[in-house]
């Protein structure tokens, strides 16, 4: 197993400092976005990479570090795990095959899968493949599970199953060991869960891997040439940054965390690209490239989700109503090392795409703000 990687408080803000810079200058739309990114860095977070595209054209930026041991400084071409931007992915191609009719999103779980949701309260016989796609399934999330956690989420955890590689199947298993968090349709919560099972379901459709649905349908139509589905594949292709986290230690160095098998994630986050990349994914998703009308429409009907009035989710997607009152269709990710976020107007003409290299500061929804609301 490589060395972990570990810097010093004294280290990472001597570097940070050192390599805070920004790949191109702010046009004065802009400016308010790259203030928000300088702002990201200089609360902690390594280094910060932006993609703008709009009436104008396409705008980047970046800051902070890639690389906290060099200090070299982060690319606008950088490749990162997208985290749960791979949600928005996942749901397209299943609403691509509901419009093909080779599946209905009222189909429930056990039309698809027998069997799989069962025991402890779990019944894949209540529950459709809607309710998995927009969390209102009420299966647990396997990455709540206290074992999970103890080996992706803690230092010697994370240090000694980094390289395991985990199938989507073992993943259910460790949610459906828990009751369900409510009756199918009751209420909300997000649940990584959900979207391994519907990444279950693709393959079962298909006969294909989820990946190769991806790839063939958005991927490359698309030509999405940064992005990737990786399987188990352990590293990040270049040109791109590494990525860094505190394990669960607020208090901690950022460990190096580039390099692990992302089996772990599966159809929940395990993808890979570039804010370029999600730009044009969500440009032509929400643009109505990708799905006809009628599916569009479904993917962005919203149920409330609770805790914040201002933000809706729909099926892979979440409508965010802004400060401004603009509202942006948009999701976030975050796996280890990495937080990511990509946005766009309804229309699909404005869109953002950003990345955090370390995932214990947050913070990409101060970026959506200065973009869409600032002056």
């Amino acid at each position: 197993m490589p060395a972990r990687t570990v810097l010093t408080g004294a280290a990472l803000l001597l570097a940070t400092a050192l390599a805070t810079a920004f790949t191109t200058p702010a046009a004065p739309a802009h400016a308010a976005t790259l203030g928000a990114v300088d702002a990201a860095v200089r609360s902690g977070v390594p280094g910060v990479t932006v993609t703008v595209r709009d009436r104008h054209g396409t705008w980047s930026a970046t800051a902070g570090v890639g690389d906290l041991r060099t200090g070299r400084s982060r690319s606008a071409e950088d490749r990162y795990r997208v985290g749960s931007l791979t949600k928005t992915f996942v749901a397209t191609v299943l609403l691509q095959l509901e419009a093909e009719g080779r599946l209905s999103l009222d189909d429930t779980v056990d039309t698809w899968l027998p069997g799989l949701v069962d025991g402890h309260g779990n019944d894949g016989r209540r529950i459709t493949l809607r309710q998995l796609l927009s969390h209102t399934s009420g299966v647990h999330s396997y990455t709540a599970d206290q074992d999970f956690r103890a080996r992706y989420f803690t230092e010697d955890g994370f240090r000694e199953h980094r390289y395991d590689t985990l199938t989507p199947r073992r993943l259910v298993a460790l949610a459906v060991r828990h009751a369900p968090d409510f009756a199918p349709g009751t209420s909300w919560r997000y649940s990584n869960t959900n979207y391994v099972l519907a990444g279950l379901v693709i393959e079962k459709a298909t006969g294909h891997p989820y990946a190769t649905e991806i790839t063939r349908r958005v991927i490359d139509p698309l030509r999405l040439t940064a992005t990737s589905v990786p399987g188990a594949a352990v590293t990040v292709p270049r040109p791109s940054s590494r990525a860094y986290s505190k394990l669960g230690d607020p208090a901690g160095a950022p460990y190096d965390v580039t390099d692990l098998d992302p089996s772990f994630a599966a159809a929940s986050g395990a993808m890979i690209s570039d804010s370029a990349d999600m730009d044009r994914f969500y440009a032509a998703l929400l643009g109505g490239r990708l799905l006809p009308a009628r599916q569009l429409a479904e993917m962005k009907t919203t149920v409330e989700i609770g805790e914040d009035a201002d933000v809706r989710y729909g099926l892979g997607l979440m409508d965010r109503r802004l400060s401004c009152g603009v509202h942006v269709w948009t999701h976030t990710g975050d796996i280890q090392g990495s937080t990511s976020v990509a946005a766009t107007t309804p229309d699909g003409r404005h869109t953002l795409a950003a990345n955090f290299n370390g995932d214990w500061a947050g913070g990409t929804g101060t970026v959506l703000e200065a973009e869409y609301c600032g002056d």
